[in-house]
């Protein structure tokens, strides 16, 4: 049987999230019911919320950035039982038997994934919800184990905004010996120095804002290149093996190629969608250099990088909210005015 659960959902582009009753669906063989104590607030939460990449359907509860304890667990499951501390990311299922699904990378699920929330279940169709919620339920495969000794609210952020700078960082080798940049001192760029710096990477920040400096060296930049400044960005030409471009808005790429060394990429996880400018091949050219993408990723990457982090002590730098403060930290995030990742304690639920 279904279950009722508290929420807040958005009911249209423009209105306010406001307190919502629904049901969550019948658990299965191989499901893992969670009560939710944090969510982390994405960018991707509020563009989902005001509609801006068109495909939401209403009413929609945000929230993938997920962390709680196991309540109840389906006959099925053998990897949780109740008590253990989980988190679930951005992802809820997928095909699960397409080549992507099969190396763990299930992100990439030919078939499509299925999202937290604003996506369809896979096999009852039903609306899925996200974690501005009281409980979850999720099949085990999707559900990750959250490492003894991490505080649970700077764990959430990890499971979006740490996984989405985690995955490039691995894939084209952060670590000792090579030199990464940073564009964007944000949600995913406060991640992207805290974990580059443990992985023993050379980083320098990107930043448009002066005043950044002693944050970002706090947070692991061993350098800093004011990108307005033009004697400061052809100082840095030919130097970086990666940069992780973490903007989440239309910008020019093309100031920071001629920065990459030969066989270097520029990869872009902040922002989707069309490009300002059109890109100058002429540094891609001469230096077989690249552009590339990189979305979240697979569940053994995030369970790696989750591990990673309980091993080195890594947590997002959060501001701990009431979900009745939701709205008002929609306002600040547009404003930047975060340090770096609000959390929702969602015992405050219980006040609605």
């Amino acid at each position: 049987m279904t279950f009722d659960v508290r929420g807040y959902a958005a009911h249209s582009p423009s209105d306010d999230l406001v307190p919502y009753r629904f049901a969550r669906r019948s658990p299965r063989p191989d499901d893992v019911t969670i009560e939710i104590l944090f969510c982390g607030v994405c960018h991707s939460d509020l563009h989902t919320a005001r509609n801006d990449w068109r495909n939401t359907v209403y009413p929609v509860v945000p929230g993938h950035e997920i962390v709680g304890r196991v309540t109840s667990v389906g006959p099925a499951v053998t990897r949780f039982r109740p008590g253990d501390r989980v988190g679930v990311g951005c992802l809820v299922d997928a095909c699960r038997h397409c080549e992507a699904c099969a190396a763990g990378l299930e992100q990439f699920c030919q078939e499509g994934p299925t999202f937290t929330y604003n996506s369809t279940d896979r096999l009852d169709r039903t609306p899925t919800q996200g974690g501005y919620s009281e409980r979850i339920v999720t099949s085990e495969r999707f559900v990750l184990r959250i490492p003894d000794g991490l505080d649970l609210a700077g764990a959430a952020p990890l499971l979006c905004a740490g996984i989405t700078t985690w995955s490039p960082l691995r894939h084209w080798q952060a670590g000792p010996g090579r030199r990464v940049g940073v564009v964007g001192l944000g949600g995913l760029g406060h991640m992207a120095l805290k974990l580059g710096k443990a992985l023993g990477a050379e980083l320098t920040l990107f930043t448009r804002s002066p005043g950044k400096e002693a944050d970002a060296r706090r947070l692991g930049a061993d350098h800093i290149v004011l990108s307005t400044d033009a004697a400061q960005m052809k100082a840095v030409r030919n130097r970086f093996d990666l940069i992780i471009d973490t903007v989440p808005y239309a910008h020019d790429l093309n100031p920071y190629l001629p920065t990459l060394r030969h066989d270097g990429t520029l990869v872009q996880v902040g922002f989707l969608g069309k490009l300002d400018a059109m890109l100058n091949t002429t540094s891609l050219v001469v230096g077989r250099k690249a552009v590339a993408g990189s979305f979240i990723g697979g569940l053994p990457e995030t369970q790696e990088m989750l591990d990673f982090c309980g091993a080195h002590g890594v947590t997002s730098d959060v501001e701990i909210i009431r979900m009745q403060d939701i709205n008002a930290a929609y306002a600040r995030m547009l404003r930047s005015d975060v340090k770096y990742r609000f959390v929702i304690d969602m015992a405050s639920l219980k006040a609605v």
